[in-house]
């Protein structure tokens, strides 16, 4: 069986490329496909995950497994559909995008655009996807299907239309962080405070305006024939644009650390901010010194400092809240 260096190097064109994948079976399709759904990008569904820990001692205790076993699993069910919706998107993306991605000089690679995976292949996974993910989450909660089947109408937009819109692609991706934090609570029925939507919403915003900084300055002037949005922004912009975000994240932290309901009275979740801040100085210094943030997800995965601190800020905050709701 052909191995995938041969597969990648051994042929010139996307459908050769394309035809010696079908010479070699199923196997190596099977293997772009897993590499198309982009596994890695499943790390931004984590956000399902915030109801259930910052509902500790509240909606459940550690010490009580059969409190929070049913309710942990029901999250992962949660992780799990967005997981598949989010890949049939990003399926259906590569397959609308083609013919831009064999023009850009990292997406290239990608197995679609490369001509290693079949566009009806990637149709077939990405309806199968589509329809387990939100069958999936109907079967566990229909309010929580319904934020899944929203969230996968929007993403359907947002790939043929939306973001190619100034600013509002923007928006989209921030409203969709916001579908995955409210799916998570609504998946083990939990309150959430109006206070985390909206740090999770400039977060995201925080994460997209420094991506497409990171693309303009990789693709320079040739970004507009890549990706047509990157012909309505500008570097200068987007800073600006990125040190409003970035002071409206840090303040809306801060007011929920000591005003959000249930969280203790003396305020000792105002602990977790420094892990905030640096979380925020840490990115922004890998995007514009280290020249890192074209793929957040690559960042997150990768440097240690950033590991280091969101692994810090989750156990402190857990810590501080079972405690304080002893």
């Amino acid at each position: 069986m052909a191995n995938e260096k041969t597969l990648t190097v051994g042929a010139a064109t996307p459908a050769e490329r394309l035809a010696e994948v079908r010479r070699a079976g199923a196997l190596p399709q099977l293997r772009y496909l897993f590499r198309s759904m982009r596994p890695r990008q499943w790390t931004k569904n984590g956000i399902v995950f915030l109801a259930l820990v910052f509902s500790v001692g509240q909606e459940y205790h550690l010490s009580d497994a059969s409190t929070w076993v049913p309710k942990a699993l029901e999250v992962l069910v949660a992780f799990v559909c967005f997981a598949m919706v989010s890949s049939a998107e990003y399926l259906v993306n590569d397959i609308r995008d083609v013919e831009a991605d064999r023009a850009h000089p990292k997406k290239c690679y990608r197995p679609i655009a490369a001509g290693l995976l079949p566009a009806r292949t990637a149709w077939s996974a990405a309806i199968v996807l589509a329809a387990a993910g939100n069958a999936a989450a109907f079967a566990l909660n229909w309010h929580m299907g319904l934020v899944i089947l929203g969230y996968s109408l929007l993403m359907l937009a947002y790939t043929y239309e939306l973001k190619h819109i100034v600013l509002i692609d923007l928006m989209v991706i921030a409203a969709g962080f916001v579908l995955r934090a409210m799916a998570g609570a609504l998946a083990i029925d939990a309150p959430i405070s109006p206070w985390l939507y909206v740090v999770t919403a400039l977060g995201a915003l925080f994460l997209g305006i420094n991506k497409r900084r990171a693309e303009l300055e990789l693709l320079e002037a040739g970004a507009g024939s890549h990706r047509r949005i990157l012909e309505e922004y500008t570097i200068p912009m987007l800073d600006q644009m990125g040190s409003i975000v970035t002071g409206a994240l840090l303040i809306a932290y801060g007011l929920y650390t000591f005003t959000a309901e249930g969280l203790p009275a003396n305020h000792s979740m105002m602990l977790t901010i420094p892990f905030v801040l640096y979380g925020i100085f840490r990115y922004l210094y890998l995007v514009n010194v280290k020249k890192e943030g074209g793929s957040p997800e690559e960042v997150l995965l990768k440097d240690l400092p950033i590991m280091a601190t969101a692994i810090a800020w989750v156990t402190t905050a857990g810590i501080i809240l079972l405690f304080a709701r002893a």
